[in-house]
């Protein structure tokens, strides 16, 4: 009966570890698709813990029955460490928290500069930033904007940010961050329990795996462009509480982050290279982030739609619009897009009206575009390639 004291307390143990290692980037966690098995461990986790309990208690009067009592004793604080270690220090809703209030500045209040980069969203004649060094800790923002509820989301091992209506079924819904999946952040909702990617808006495992939350609009710029489309907007201040956590003087949006799942590659098409990906109907395509810096502007199409990627001369502030015939030629003068007689501001618009449509466009990692749009075509430049394919 020793050995069953011993064999529950390596069971529980082990338990805990592997509950936490399928949802969190450790080694070798992330490339694999255990998701399902992740969240099975996760839903069964007391029917787990009290198994391997019953097992160390039952086996506990022969384990303290030797002479040396303080040996049983002792093989318990290591599993006691893992226990309290893997469900209060290694849990992503404890590691990363909500803003505990959400204040926003007009543009002569703001304690950013103007090449801050920050998630837009515009709607029904409102207009909010969401700076991208405050919400890649959060993780999550829940606000409302024109009185719509929304979720603004970010992943900084992916670099990808979402906007979602918080809505399931046509209910108002709640979420935590649960952990990861494939380095993607992912969130549970509260009615379900189903596990939903940030990347996708996709529940993956749970009772609603296949369904897809709300996307809403939104756009990366910088906050002096996001002024100058929004001369009214307003610009998410950040929440003392978690000044320590905030990355303060933009390391990472600049792409100076040092950080191995966080770095940027200097050359393209590397797993951690910067591209955009846009998206046209059920088809995406990625174009590289330097031959767009280049170029600040590349026609193409995809699925036979013709479009326009265009950059700021800022350097980070983009957007892709459909073009009306594929006979359309665009060029860039002062932040502006001209078309034969049209200028059209980074947003799309043009005074007379005749909006050009925006189309979804992200800045992201290649290696989370690539995973969670797997069919994308990648645009070759006139120029060699910088590397080889993928």
């Amino acid at each position: 009966m020793k050995k069953v004291f011993y064999l529950g307390l390596l069971g529980l143990a082990l338990y805990e570890i592997c509950k936490v290692y399928f949802i969190m980037p450790m080694p070798g966690s992330q490339q694999q698709n255990t998701i399902d098995l992740a969240y099975f461990l996760h839903v069964h986790r007391w029917w787990f813990r009290i198994a391997f309990a019953l097992m160390s208690i039952g086996g506990s009067f022969s384990a303290f029955s030797v002479k040396r009592k303080w040996l049983p004793a002792l093989a318990m604080v290591p599993v006691l460490m893992i226990i309290y270690f893997f469900n209060f220090e290694m849990i992503a809703d404890h590691m990363f928290l909500q803003p505990s209030v959400l204040t926003f500045s007009q543009k002569s209040e703001t304690i950013l500069n103007d090449s801050s980069v920050v998630l837009t969203v515009a709607h029904a004649g409102e207009a909010k930033a969401y700076p991208v060094r405050y919400i890649l800790y959060h993780h999550q923002v829940r606000d409302t904007i024109a009185g719509k509820p929304i979720m603004v989301t970010y992943c900084n091992v992916c670099r990808t940010g979402r906007v979602y209506e918080p809505s399931v079924n046509g209910k108002p819904e709640h979420f935590r961050l649960v952990g990861m999946d494939h380095f993607n952040a992912m969130f549970e909702d509260d009615e379900t329990k189903s596990w939903w990617l940030q990347a996708t808006g996709q529940a993956i495992t749970g009772p609603l795996k296949g369904t897809s939350l709300t996307e809403v609009e939104s756009f990366q710029s910088t906050l002096g462009k996001f002024f100058a489309l929004h001369p009214f907007g307003k610009v998410m201040r950040p929440d003392t509480i978690f000044s320590h956590s905030y990355d303060s003087i933009g390391r990472y949006e600049k792409g100076r982050s040092k950080g191995k799942l966080t770095r940027k590659d200097s050359l393209s098409w590397k797993d951690k290279s910067w591209v955009v990906g846009v998206q046209v109907g059920n088809s995406t395509k990625a174009y590289d982030w330097i031959d767009l810096t280049t170029s600040r502007i590349i026609l193409d199409e995809i699925s036979n739609t013709p479009i326009v990627v265009v950059l700021s001369d800022d350097g980070q502030t983009f957007g892709a619009f459909q073009r009306n015939s594929a006979t359309d030629t665009f060029s860039v003068s002062n932040d502006s897009l001209v078309s034969e007689a049209n200028h059209y501001d980074l947003a799309g618009r043009n005074k007379s009206g005749n909006h050009l449509k925006r189309l979804k466009a992200y800045q992201e990692f290649w290696h989370s575009w690539r995973t969670f749009h797997p069919t994308t075509e990648r645009y070759q430049a006139s120029a060699p390639p910088r590397s080889a394919q993928f």
